[in-house]
């Protein structure tokens, strides 16, 4: 699996989906506050599930891909940060 360099947080895809209306009135119709979703759309805080579920059916998105777009965005600044030293356990270890 290829690794994408800096995947963008799902806030600013969002963004781009919410060009046609305000903050509040997307956050009603979600049926969040209107802090939480612009939370999100800053970058602050991540999609939850329950977020996902919310966004994908409301803009018709498939279940689940704000959440991998959320994944893919926390894996790649974990791997970042990642200085643990870790030893191998059996002969599974990947190099």
């Amino acid at each position: 699996m290829a690794t994408m360099h800096n995947p963008p947080h799902p806030g600013e895809v969002l963004r781009e989906w919410l060009t046609e209306i305000t903050v509040t009135e997307a956050a009603n119709r979600l049926g969040v506050t209107r802090v939480a979703l612009s939370r999100v759309l800053n970058g602050s805080a991540a999609v939850s599930a329950d977020m996902d579920s919310r966004l994908s059916k409301a803009l018709g998105t498939i279940p689940g891909s704000w959440y991998a777009m959320q994944a893919d965005q926390d894996l790649w600044q974990a791997q970042r940060r990642f200085r643990a030293k870790v030893r191998p356990i059996g002969g599974h270890a990947r190099t």
